[in-house]
């Protein structure tokens, strides 16, 4: 039996005509049928939304993120991204199966809060995930009511070994004390992907399976290639981190001879199945590659400001043609997971990079990205638009909010003055799973108290290996500040016309 919907009186933005004219919706089985005038014909029998005083848009989606960070949020405030990839690990450890199904859970209950129904999660397993976390895990995003990718991040060679020269810079007691061997078999690694993507037991629409070679740097070229043949066997998508720090960028020319990104497209893997996260120190060659092989990039502007890592040229990306889409990379590293922070930072950072306002991002721009753009990186094309055809993953943003108070141009209010505080409801395939500002299927306080509980638990268990951390800090991060100090040539860091000099991150001098 259909299931008709009609939602009546709302406005629905229209980004690039920087208009929210009143439009009703009509909903068939959870699917948008039709788009009209006030007062749009509907069956008799359809249940009538009221959407008056309301502004309606796309579900966002999150390019770029990991889920399963939620309960080590905040816990740091001066952190970089060499120390993130030391010292996290130690906390991440010796987690159980409900702490991680309430790690991703956590994650995704704030991003349905906040107007996000589809997430790129690259979630994490030490050493690697097993077949049955990334199951629960993957339940959790069902439960939770939103879409994701879960690409678990991949490595067959440690944090230490990816770095040239870093094991070698270690004094011998501290170098006793680092995890410098012990990653996982190649071999195992991907016999356990390929057996995950044939199990996968949840609805694809919803939550689907990818893969996310973490970094090329700890990826050997036989994992990089495995992953690329599964995703292509079983039709999925893929994610990798590059680009995202000086340091790396630095190392990958010590190791491969050339760029990170030309490395791995000279394997072949690059096509419209593979995303890169952030994207910062890429240079024109490198784009082009990504443009001509119909990759996408996740534009993560607050982590990255946050990391101090750089600034993305978003702005020439969208010129090559690159889909872009906008991250909030996972909670550790962004805090949070509001993508409406996350639009505002990449329109931001576009102004900070240069002077000429012509070639900052516009805001339609950047909605496009944080909807569209993400969706169709993340291989989910029956969502990112508010259209016929297209399920109805819609948000409704309460005009009695000060956010909106008056309506001027709404697609540049959407992304400089909404910051979350005015979602009232949010729809995935027609149904809401946060109604009057309440995620429907959870309960706070209890969330609240089995957080606190597993933090704790946490830091009880983990405490030994985060005090070798501690140690091991400022000898690892000082050799990579020597890495970030040194010349890399990145063509348009050359040109970057606001005088910051090579100490700040984002410039850089021939090398």
């Amino acid at each position: 039996m259909r299931e008709f919907k009609i939602i009546r009186g709302g406005r629905l933005l229209d980004a690039g005509a920087r208009a929210a004219p009143l439009r009703d919706i009509l909903i068939r089985d959870g699917a948008i049928l039709e788009i009209g005038a006030p007062g749009l014909t509907a069956p008799d029998d359809a249940e009538v939304v009221d959407a008056r005083r309301h502004l309606l848009h796309p579900g966002l989606v999150n390019g770029h993120t990991h889920g399963t960070g939620a309960l080590t949020r905040g816990y740091r405030d001066r952190f970089n991204l060499e120390l993130l990839l030391l010292a996290t690990p130690a906390r991440f450890a010796n987690q159980t199966l409900e702490m991680k199904y309430l790690n991703t859970y956590l994650g995704a209950v704030e991003m349905a809060m906040k107007g996000c129904t589809l997430a790129f999660d690259l979630t994490f397993g030490l050493p690697v995930a097993s077949i049955e976390e990334l199951e629960a895990m993957g339940q959790a995003y069902r439960d939770a009511g939103i879409r994701a990718v879960m690409a678990p991040m991949l490595a067959d060679t440690t944090f230490y070994r990816g770095i040239p020269g870093l094991v070698e810079s270690l004094p011998d007691d501290l170098r006793a004390l680092a995890k410098i061997d012990g990653a996982p078999a190649t071999d195992r690694v991907l016999a356990l992907m390929d057996e995950a993507l044939k199990r996968w037991p949840h609805d694809r629409d919803h939550v689907k399976l990818g893969i996310a070679p973490t970094i090329p740097l700890v990826c050997s070229d036989e994992l990089m290639l495995g992953c690329d043949r599964l995703a292509r066997e079983h039709g999925t998508v893929i994610q990798s981190h590059i680009g995202e720090a000086k340091m790396q960028a630095v190392s990958a020319i010590a190791r491969y001879g050339k760029t990170m990104l030309a490395h791995v497209d000279d394997l072949g893997v690059l096509g419209p199945h593979f995303s890169i996260a952030h994207g910062i120190w890429l240079d024109d060659d490198d784009l082009r590659r990504v443009a001509d092989r119909g990759s996408s990039i996740s534009h993560n502007a607050g982590s990255n400001m946050r990391l101090g890592s750089g600034i993305a040229d978003a702005r020439k990306m969208l010129e090559r043609g690159i889909n872009l889409a906008i991250g909030t990379d996972g909670a550790v590293s962004s805090d949070n997971q509001n993508m409406y922070e996350a639009m505002r930072a990449a329109g931001q950072v576009a102004a900070v990079r240069q002077p000429d306002h012509r070639r900052w991002l516009t805001a339609p721009e950047i909605i496009d990205a944080a909807t569209r753009g993400g969706a169709r990186m993340a291989g989910f094309d029956h969502v990112g638009a508010i259209a016929p055809g297209k399920r109805a993953d819609i948000v409704f943003l309460s005009l009695d909010h000060p956010n909106w108070m008056p309506i001027n141009d709404p697609a540049t209010q959407l992304v400089f003055a909404e910051d979350a505080t005015a979602v009232r409801h949010v729809m995935v395939d027609g149904r809401f799973i946060v109604r009057d500002g309440r995620h429907l299927a959870s309960d706070m306080a209890s969330l609240a108290d089995k957080a606190e509980a597993a933090r704790d638990r946490m830091l009880e268990l983990n405490a030994g290996e985060i005090a070798k951390v501690e140690r091991l800090e400022e000898a690892v991060t000082g050799f990579c500040r020597g890495l970030s100090m040194k010349p890399y040539r990145v063509e348009r860091y050359a040109a970057f016309p606001c005088g910051c000099d090579e100490a700040s991150g984002f410039a850089a001098t021939p090398g």
